[in-house]
């Protein structure tokens, strides 16, 4: 079986294309959004989604989120004393939900198609593949977000050609792309993004304002108190999307500290977020090569878009009342179950060719010539960004100085003029004959498929010298060695599944005890101590009935006081 995923920043879903139709698979507590959190626990327990954002609460140092922001970096985050890459912690989720998909469909689940954001770097796609092989997955392919979303929302269904721009705001990435739509072929015309803005942004300036309005130095406080007092903020964000002002309340160091927020004020703190979402869409439409009027339709996909001070502004932008059509969480996950359905070549799903784009600019290290004397360190575009992929181009570089007895081709990903302040993804190098300046020629191909792969060759002309290397990752990792590292956290066992529901149920009555205070803490340590009780009894029908209790109590004290 072959399963759909957004592997997302904030939350990850998984799904299938079934007996004609898409279905997105409930995790172990019934939800679809499982957090994309990860926690370590005292029996060397992995707990993941749920349960693991209710342990961060009470072990914030033993628990990790926000990871994906770090994909195909040198981060290392420390759970149990223990290292771990954002790609290993991926792996653990994304094995979670091929757990919850294996328990839902009842076989295997060896093959999955994984979406990124479209803004994803070379290194970071590669990271992503190789957490599909932490969790036991063969990824068929890497799909962009936008391009995922563009197929959940039906472009072409109507038989009509057509323009759309995807505004595509997750909780920690935000990517823009102008995708057409003609003859059953959907091409992508221009991605650009920002990986480091997201919904998780909109909570943090909101918890940061309010210790500004209290004169709380965010210094002074513990690492599980910022924690609680952004669950808060969180809380009170999403309030918005139906409110017009909402009351934010934190306990910090035993006072309890309340503030109205209106919805006004709320976009006015907001303000240099939603200015760094502007750039991003006012260059995807430039190097699309499209006036605004162009675009038939606006897609807006994440969590974050269901924002009405998101909507407002984006409206504002692109001077036009923007309407969401389908649930912008879900929309990604859809996509990427088409493309699934597409994959296994499913009568029901419409044959639509897919076209994509390379996001970023690749190039090399050269010299050049600024008009005085010749200057190292320039970089040289081959396939610049917004390129249609799969894509092979060539340049011909030539000797930089007298007698050079080799050529080394950095392999570099970015904008910048300067190589230095470019992505390096490896390098060539190759034997020439000596000679003077310029009398050597050398072919440089890259060529960059849809998966994100990209091959560079080197082919001195004078001799025939080619080299030729595949570049899978920053740390040249085979899906073989992946396996490896995974044998060696074998001792890391996902927490049982029949546990997981009593397990989040205590750690969040902990998490509301440690908050709480006077009357309520004794009202929670009575219901907690009586659900303890029944387990250690393994009285099914008393835990039953004391779970529902406690939940009504837990209930009414974090979402009725």
């Amino acid at each position: 079986m072959i399963v759909g995923i957004d592997l997302g920043t904030t939350n990850s879903l998984i799904g299938c294309f079934r007996n004609g139709k898409i279905e997105v698979i409930p995790n172990r507590l019934g939800k679809l959004l499982t957090p994309s959190t990860v926690a370590i626990d005292e029996y060397d327990n992995i707990l993941v989604g749920e349960t693991a954002k209710e342990f961060s609460m009470l072990y914030p140092f033993d628990s990790a989120s926000l990871f994906k922001r770090s994909m195909g970096t040198a981060k290392e985050f420390v759970l149990k004393n223990k290292k771990y890459k954002a790609e290993e912690l991926s792996g653990f989720v994304l094995r979670s939900l091929k757990e919850d998909a294996e328990e839902y469909l009842g076989e295997e689940v060896t093959e999955a198609i994984i979406s990124v954001p479209a803004y994803f770097n070379d290194h970071q796609r590669k990271a992503t593949k190789l957490a599909g092989a932490f969790a036991g997955l063969k990824v068929l392919r890497i799909i962009n977000e936008p391009t995922a979303a563009a197929i959940a929302y039906g472009m072409g269904e109507e038989k009509q050609d057509e323009t759309c721009l995807v505004f595509d705001l997750g909780g920690g990435t935000f990517d823009v792309s102008i995708i057409e739509y003609y003859n059953s072929i959907m091409e992508v015309h221009a991605i650009a993004g920002d990986n480091y803005i997201g919904g998780e942004d909109f909570t943090t300036v909101l918890a940061m304002d309010f210790l500004e309005k209290f004169a709380i130095p965010p210094e002074d406080l513990d690492y599980a108190t910022m924690k609680r007092l952004v669950k808060a903020a969180e809380i009170c964000k999403c309030s918005f999307i139906n409110e017009k002002s909402c009351k934010l309340s934190a306990n910090i160091e035993g006072k309890v500290f309340e503030r109205e927020y209106s919805l006004s004020e709320y976009e006015k703190i907001c303000e240099p977020l939603l200015e760094k979402l502007k750039k991003p869409l006012e260059r995807s439409i430039r190097d699309a090569k499209i006036n605004i009027k162009d675009i038939d339709r606006v897609v807006l996909v994440g969590g974050a878009t269901r924002l009405p001070i998101i909507r407002k502004y984006v409206s504002k932008l692109l001077g036009r009342l923007i309407n969401p059509i389908v649930e912008p969480d879900l929309a990604v996950v859809y996509g990427a179950v088409i493309q699934c359905g597409m994959k296994m070549r499913s009568e029901e799903i419409k044959d639509v060719v897919l076209t994509d784009v390379c996001p970023y600019t690749l190039g090399t290290e050269v010299n050049s010539h600024n008009g005085y004397f010749e200057e190292s360190g320039h970089y040289l575009p081959i396939i610049e960004r917004n390129t249609v992929i799969p894509v092979s181009k060539t340049q011909t570089v030539y000797t930089a100085y007298d007698n050079q007895n080799r050529v080394r081709v950095r392999v570099l990903q970015g904008e910048s003029r300067m190589a230095k302040n470019n992505l390096c993804l490896g390098e060539v190098t190759v034997a020439v004959p000596m000679g003077p300046k310029g009398s050597e020629a050398v072919d440089i191909t890259y060529t960059y498929d849809v998966n994100s792969l990209l091959e560079v060759e080197v082919n001195v002309v004078s001799t025939g010298m080619n080299r030729k290397i595949l570049l899978l990752n920053e740390w040249n990792k085979t899906e073989e060695e992946a396996k490896e590292r995974m044998e060696e956290l074998q001792y890391l066992k996902l927490n049982p599944r029949k546990d997981e529901v009593n397990r989040m149920l205590l750690l969040r009555g902990e998490r509301l005890y440690e908050e709480s205070l006077s009357e309520d803490r004794e009202v929670i340590n009575t219901a907690l101590m009586a659900f303890e009780a029944a387990m250690l009894k393994r009285d099914e029908e008393m835990i039953e009935y004391t779970r529902k209790e406690l939940i009504k109590v837990l209930d009414k004290i974090e979402f009725m006081n």
